[in-house]
């Protein structure tokens, strides 16, 4: 397709994805992408995450869907792997928890009945990466994190989150320390 381009994948933190509950769409148009805005001001059409793979089910009935529950330094969220990600699902299936996993994918928000809204990743790629991989995405990610935290400007954020981010910067204390 001319002129597409893919959107860059930002790093953030379980901890922050899981808070990530907004989402917007810059316009009506169909084809629109949907971003996720989290509590620093990140603006997420698909993430990047490293961490380990700390349990991994098949949840599918009649073709494989992988569930998998994904943990970095600052907590655990979980992605999803399924027949229209098939890359992402084989590598989801050769894994034997524990194991470093690099993730790319897109932010999903659900609502349930009683108005709860989840955030999950829907994974558009894996790969089993070993321990300096998930330290240098620690790292990475903290600087990022750091960076959006002391630059914040995000009126969405703010209306939505509130603008006390302390509990931001501790959690990046906290990743860099673990």
């Amino acid at each position: 397709m001319a002129g597409f381009t893919r959107e860059v994948a930002i790093r953030v933190f379980a901890q922050e994805l899981r808070d990530s509950v907004l989402t917007h769409k810059d316009s009506d148009d169909q084809f629109a992408p949907t971003y996720l805005i989290t509590p620093t001001g990140a603006r997420a059409n698909r993430v990047f995450l490293v961490g380990t793979v700390t349990e991994l089910d098949n949840i599918g009935s009649d073709t494989d869907y992988y569930k998998a529950r994904i943990t970095d330094p600052t907590g655990s969220i979980h992605v999803y792997a399924g027949q229209y990600q098939p890359e992402a699902a084989r590598v989801l299936a050769g894994i034997e928890p524990p194991a470093f996993v690099a993730i790319v994918g897109k932010p999903s928000v659900f609502e349930t009945d009683d108005g709860t809204r989840i955030t999950s990743i829907r994974v558009e790629s894996a790969a089993l990466v070993d321990k300096d991989t998930r330290d240098a995405w620690v790292k990475e990610a903290a600087e990022l994190t750091t960076e959006r935290i002391n630059g914040f400007n995000s009126p969405m954020a703010l209306e939505h989150y509130g603008g006390d981010l302390t509990k931001y910067k501790e959690m990046v204390l906290n990743a860099i320390e673990g």
